[in-house]
């Protein structure tokens, strides 16, 4: 292989979910089986990377100040704000048309252990929001795992004086699913947040 390929390659290898083998078969595609889509690839990289940016709000993308959702008024007069871990998690949201209201997207969870704490995540902008008094209810929406738990008690106790309702998203059994295959921690959710009928 050539310096020019392995350095593509370890690039593309950075990027989340592709390994040694999807990266080496990208490059090659990119480079001698369809060289015509690299020059579209570079272009649509470069384009976006000028135009897209973090919405001042919430912290999604978007291409001015304020994504879209931030200034919708319909979505925003509810007073409900959805708290997310990822951008992705706030597109899964949309894509499924269960939720209607606003956002706020965090970039992470605290993970002292990985060198994460509250500083690192868009917890400051959250707080102004809250600050503003325009938020009526917070949805947690993050992991049901240790440092998304570690990250909705912080939350709840940061906005505990604020008065905000604080409510989080159930955990369980996925529609169609069986008891037989779920793990133990599934169960447990599953069982906490069970609704009378």
């Amino acid at each position: 292989m050539t310096p020019s390929f392995e350095a593509l390659q370890s690039q593309l290898k950075q990027l989340p979910g592709v390994g040694y083998r999807s990266a080496e078969r990208m490059a090659i595609r990119l480079l001698l089986e369809k060289p015509e889509s690299s020059k579209a690839l570079i272009e649509a990289l470069s384009r976006a990377r000028e135009n897209v940016t973090s919405c001042e709000v919430c912290g999604t993308i978007c291409e001015a100040g304020e994504c879209e959702i931030c200034a919708d008024e319909r979505r925003t007069a509810s007073g409900q704000v959805c708290v997310v871990e990822h951008v992705s998690d706030l597109l899964s949201l949309e894509k499924s048309g269960a939720y209607g209201g606003s956002y706020h997207v965090l970039h992470g969870k605290l993970s002292p252990i990985n060198g994460i704490g509250p500083d690192e995540l868009n917890i400051d902008a959250l707080m102004r929001r809250v600050a503003a008094g325009s938020i009526s209810e917070l949805i947690l929406a993050l992991p049901n795992d240790i440092e998304g738990e570690a990250t909705c008690h912080y939350l709840i106790d940061l906005l505990e004086p604020h008065g905000v309702k604080v409510t989080r998203i159930g955990f369980g059994l996925p529609s169609g699913g069986s008891v037989l295959y779920a793990d133990a921690v599934t169960l447990k959710s599953a069982l906490d947040a069970r609704q009378s009928f």
